[in-house]
């Protein structure tokens, strides 16, 4: 266009072009264009203005238009066909220019949204462009080093939330997991790929979502998807980048997902889902399972877990949200000072009533308290425990394994090792008042107790030895070494043998002397031998022990074997 067109310009074509633009925007109904209307930023009705300056001011506006036009004919033009780096490029560049315009034009008109709002339905829908890149990720270095990620996540940033959950959503379909798995065959695309996963971590992802999570509205259809794909990047990422798990607590990630968690809001996905974050942040990472506990997440946990005692989730979407939860509080139950909070938070009492109300809710309590009570950090709450009548609940589970409850339930092998682990704890950590009523328990109704025992002794001695007959022959095919056969006999029941003759050895040893004489008892009649009890626990303290903690692991050996010869004495 000529100065002289630009001369011959007619006010009147601006207007022609708004109603052209207004029928084009019914052909399209899908488009962001309906969102940005409902808050002010659509089409307003011209202003009036008496100021002669209007004509040239006008004519300014119609130039950049037109200019702006022949950009846009130009990125239609080069996007056509399979995508490859000259095309990326002009993609690009057509992004930047649009990110640039609406930054300088609400720059210059921040009260007016009328100025700007053309350029934000631009901006969108580049960004609504690039989804094609998703399929091309070994194309991804490009978007690296040509500073897109950059502007991407600045854009998370954007006053308008629809750009923020816009580039969310682009930011989910490429760090998609299952895209990057497939590209496993083609060196380009997973080197693509971990180039940007590089990039976002380097631009501290974490912390620009949360801050984008902290004013999303979850009351709108759009907003609430946004938080569901803004979870999405942060599982993506952790799947390949576990590390990104101690950016959660600087970040203020575990802060927002235990304050989604606490709010009275139903249950939805984006509940589920940052409880099955939240799991993920703390499985291996103790700085943030010691910044759940100061953040008062273990009360927040037994709160959520609480509404399950007398009730079982509605739906299995639900259910998976309550394993979530019991995951996240085993996991902070391994740092010590939890354990405390846990005491004080009376999740003891919480989780003695949710076993004997025998709702699904039992199998999460039952391996919660035997993360609680496990080692000797555990010795407050075993003396609670016992306290708070909670024999009566552990033995009645003791005697009879309960059927599967539910397809995600404990099966029967995983119940009963963790009663007989619960047991063992329970005869290591109390005080003597306290393990005088636990070991007396065994010599009520005939010793009925002291003949359980000896009847998972005998269950489980049947599978160790069909494991040990098993690995002879995978031992020489793969060549294991010792360490690797013993992992595999405690997977095959060694470990829960080894608990209950643990018990069987505590209980002979330092109870009265009718236990002892039942166990010998019960073993001849089944020809079975001492023996065999002795040689389990031997090699049960032999490996025994956190290299971490050796002073500990010493005086379990010594506490072992001492109780081996004083059931040999006795």
């Amino acid at each position: 266009m000529d100065v002289g067109e630009l001369l011959a310009f007619k006010p009147e074509m601006a207007v022609k072009r708004v109603a052209e633009e207004d029928e084009e925007e019914k052909e399209r109904p899908g488009r962001k264009r309906g969102r940005l209307e409902v808050r002010g930023l659509g089409p307003q009705p011209p202003a009036v203005s008496t100021t002669p300056s209007v004509t040239s001011a006008r004519t300014l506006q119609i130039v950049e238009e037109k200019l702006q036009q022949l950009d846009e004919q130009e990125d239609a033009e080069v996007v056509d066909g399979p995508m490859d780096e000259p095309k990326l490029k002009k993609m690009i560049l057509g992004f930047e220019k649009r990110v640039l315009k609406n930054q300088e034009l609400r720059i210059k008109f921040p009260d007016d949204p009328r100025k700007f709002m053309e350029s934000e339905l631009e901006l969108n829908e580049a960004v609504e462009e690039l989804h094609v890149v998703a399929t091309v990720p070994h194309l991804y270095p490009i978007l690296v080093e040509l500073g897109t990620v950059k502007s991407l996540l600045s854009l998370l940033s954007h006053d308008n939330t629809d750009i923020a959950i816009a580039v969310v959503d682009l930011l989910q379909e490429m760090t998609e997991i299952e895209e990057i798995e497939t590209d496993d065959e083609d060196d380009d695309g997973s080197a693509g790929s971990e180039a940007l996963m590089e990039a976002l971590l380097e631009g501290q992802v974490v912390t620009i979502l949360v801050h984008n999570l902290q004013r999303l509205d979850e009351g709108q259809k759009a907003e609430t998807d946004g938080v569901h794909n803004s979870l999405g990047i942060i599982e993506n990422l952790a799947e390949v980048h576990p590390e990104i798990c101690n950016e959660a607590g600087p970040g203020g990630l575990l802060a927002w997902l235990l304050r989604r968690l606490r709010s009275k809001m139903p249950f939805d996905a984006n509940k589920l889902y940052a409880s099955e974050i939240l799991a993920i942040c703390v499985q291996n990472n103790e700085e943030n399972r010691r910044l759940v506990g100061e953040m008062d997440g273990i009360d927040v946990l037994l709160q959520q877990l609480a509404v399950y005692k007398r009730h079982d989730p509605s739906s299995s979407e639900e259910q998976e949200m309550m394993e979530n939860l019991f995951d996240t509080l085993c996991s902070c139950l391994m740092l010590t000072a939890n354990r405390d909070l846990f005491l004080r938070g009376e999740g003891l009492q919480l989780m003695n009533l949710m076993l004997r109300e025998k709702k699904l809710s039992r199998n999460g309590a039952l391996r919660v308290l035997d993360h609680a009570l496990t080692g000797m950090e555990g010795s407050d709450n075993c003396n609670k425990f016992v306290e708070i009548l909670g024999l009566r609940t552990i033995f009645p589970l003791f005697m009879k394994t309960p059927a599967k409850h539910g397809k995600k339930g404990l099966t029967k092998d995983q119940h009963e090792e963790h009663v007989v682990s619960i047991i063992v704890s329970l005869l290591r950590n109390c005080r003597p008042n306290q393990r005088t009523r636990l070991i007396n328990k065994f010599t009520e109704n005939d010793h009925e107790k002291v003949d359980r025992l000896l009847e998972l002794h005998f269950k489980y001695l049947e599978k160790v030895l069909a494991t040990n007959y098993a690995l002879e022959e995978q031992a020489k095919a793969e060549n294991l070494d010792e360490d690797d056969l013993y992992l595999r006999r405690l997977d095959g029941g060694l470990f829960t043998l080894q608990l209950v003759d643990h018990i069987m050895l505590d209980v002979c040893a330092t109870g009265p002397p009718s236990i002892k004489r039942r166990v010998l008892k019960i073993l001849n009649l089944r020809n079975a031998s001492v023996k065999t009890i002795k040689n389990i626990m031997r090699e049960y303290a032999s490996n025994l022990g956190d290299v971490s903690n050796s002073e500990s692991q010493a005086e379990e050996q010594d506490r072992i074997l001492d109780l081996l010869d004083k059931f040999q004495n006795t």
